[in-house]
């Protein structure tokens, strides 16, 4: 697949201001502009993170309301159930209200559902042979239920509150439920839009610990430290995959001081079974080998073994949990690597299907747990708009991920009467359809694409062409700084041409190792290079015409050396 290299020109202007100002390096002020941090102010505020810098929480629809209904219920012990989700923001969500209530000494119990016998969400069947049977008067949704017309509706007619906190996309009309905290209702000016869902239960769990301070709730019991839970907001928010701008990366990098400090036993087992230190954990160990390990019981099991996991007090009962999701990890690998080559051959004997700009595929008996994962991994190898429904019955349950430039949910939207039901965002999306309608769907959805300018060729961005003599200790020391690393704030990629390649080595299956030096050297400086999963059947270049790759800190044995990782030739 061929990808458009685009060479990003920030405003010089812009970065000799930021430059001046703030004593930086012009290569880190072009990368901050890059990121649309154009002001100083708000240069700052990036390269210095800090909790103070939070925009209220009370500024969220519905918050006031919500908070007043939750005290009335601590104080006058009712039932609560904290209604959440199977992935690892609907987890953290959940772990984090549960600590909180525990603590405080509420009468709290949650109820994650099963992802195969049970679906997304809040449903009906929750209420009537759940929350009733078990006497809850009020349910909080974490990560979920801006979609559940049907229980809320159910709840209020047995007398049961529900307050709903979540992320995802919502309609103009919100079900009925005493709150709904979401800060993508349309009547919402708070601004938020970009917290996850384990955000939005952190914000709602700041202005009832206030709340409670009012009512001098805290005159009897110490009052908590909120900052204790921001190592599960930081894990649910980069596995979410939220941008990690403005709130989400302040809290991200609070979450990543109480991980290095290793208080938490479950995230401590967690990262002794990757084999990883805490000290140095960061967003990609994160989002490729934690938060894999924990969405797997809810992908081919069920997630209350990771909340397990995170609310355990014993380190030994933890490191026996976080055995028990390695386990549930490598089998969730097989049966996707199963998955993902079955579509493959399939495409590669229907090439037709791959002329279109979206990707509908269906099946009978494909693990539902399966397919957001093994859509993510095609849109990566082909670029383009994937939907994989596993069909039962007469209901197919469905996957579907986007690329830049296609909103999937407004996609879905104007596919809906085709659909049963459906929720997501823009990037990611779950829906529910019956068989009969899906060749219909799938020829809509395709005519939706087309009637957009997508483009389905993938774009490296750029941000710096960096001479090898400009590379020093303290720019990748500066580097460190514009972290932590993921969606919306992507780590730095830098460009350098008429490189040579001095020795080369295969290590491992699949990977380079390198030491590079640029021809138009005046230094004469050499780096130690890697390059992952490279195509061993062609042949190794001796130089490379140009190069994009990243630029980070080697550790080993106690030492540290800059090493630049190539990403693409």
């Amino acid at each position: 697949m061929k990808k458009q290299w685009q060479l990003l020109q920030p405003d010089i202007n812009s970065v000799r201001k930021i430059s001046n100002e703030l004593k930086c390096n012009p290569i880190i002020a072009s990368i901050l502009i890059n990121r649309n941090i154009v002001s100083v102010e708000n240069a700052f505020d990036f390269l210095n993170p800090s909790l103070n810098n939070l925009r209220s929480p009370f500024s969220i629809k519905g918050m006031d309301t919500a908070v007043s209904r939750i005290y009335s219920a601590i104080i006058n012990n009712e039932k609560i159930l904290i209604f959440g989700d199977y992935d690892v923001d609907g987890i953290t969500a959940t772990t984090i209200l549960l600590e909180f209530f525990r603590y405080i000494g509420a009468n709290v119990s949650y109820y994650i559902p099963h992802r195969i016998k049970e679906g997304y969400g809040l449903q009906k069947n929750h209420i009537m042979d759940y929350a009733l049977q078990k006497g809850i008067n009020l349910i909080i949704t974490v990560d979920c239920g801006s979609g559940s017309y049907d229980a809320v509706k159910a709840a209020q007619d047995i007398g049961i509150d529900v307050i709903i906190t979540d992320h995802h996309r919502i309609s103009d009309k919100p079900p009925h439920a005493f709150a709904v905290v979401n800060p993508k209702r349309s009547d919402c000016t708070s601004g938020l839009d970009n917290l996850a869902g384990v955000g939005v239960a952190f914000y709602l769990l700041i202005c009832l610990r206030k709340y409670l301070r009012d009512n001098n709730f805290w005159d009897t019991l110490p009052e908590p430290n909120l900052k204790n839970l921001c190592d599960l907001v930081a894990l649910g928010t980069i596995a979410d995959m939220v941008p990690l701008v403005d709130e989400n990366r302040i809290l991200v990098n609070a979450g990543f001081e109480k991980i290095y400090t290793g208080e938490r036993n479950g995230m401590k087992a967690l990262i002794e079974e990757c084999k990883l230190k805490g000290s140095s954990t960061d967003t990609n160990d994160i989002a490729f080998k934690l938060a894999p390990r924990l969405n797997a019981p809810g992908r081919i099991d069920h997630a209350k073994i990771a909340v397990e996991l995170l609310t355990t007090q014993r380190l030994d009962v933890a490191r026996q949990i976080a055995q028990t999701l390695n386990k549930l990890n490598i089998q969730r690998q097989v049966i996707e690597k199963k998955l993902t080559d079955n579509i493959l051959l399939y495409l590669n004997e229907n090439p037709h299907l791959l002329e279109k700009k979206t990707l509908v595929l269906s099946n009978q008996g494909w693990h539902e747990g399966i397919l957001g994962i093994t859509a993510s991994r095609l849109v990566k190898k082909f670029f383009r708009p994937v939907v994989l429904i596993s069909t039962k019955d007469s209901i197919g349950k469905g996957s579907a991920r986007s690329i830049p430039g296609f909103d999937l949910y407004d996609g879905l939207m104007n596919c809906s009467s085709d659909l049963e039901n459906f929720g997501g965002h823009a990037m990611a999306a779950g829906l529910k359809i019956k068989n009969k309608n899906l060749n219909l769907f799938q020829e809509n959805f395709e005519k939706i694409a087309n009637k957009q300018t997508i483009n389905l060729a993938p774009v490296i961005r750029i941000d710096y062409e960096l001479n090898f003599d400009d590379i020093s200790d303290t720019l990748i020391d500066d580097l460190e700084a514009l972290k932590p690393f993921g969606s919306g704030n992507d780590e730095p990629l830098f460009t350098a041409k008429n490189i040579k390649v001095l020795s080369s080595k295969i290590v491992g299956k699949n990977h380079r190792s390198m030491l590079l030096k640029q021809n138009s050297s005046s230094k004469g400086k050499s780096f130690n290079t890697i390059h992952f999963n490279i195509d061993k059947s062609k042949p190794l270049n001796d130089r490379f015409e140009k190069i994009a790759f990243r630029l980070r800190w080697n550790h080993w044995n106690g030492t540290k050396k800059a090493q630049i990782i190539i990403e693409e030739t």
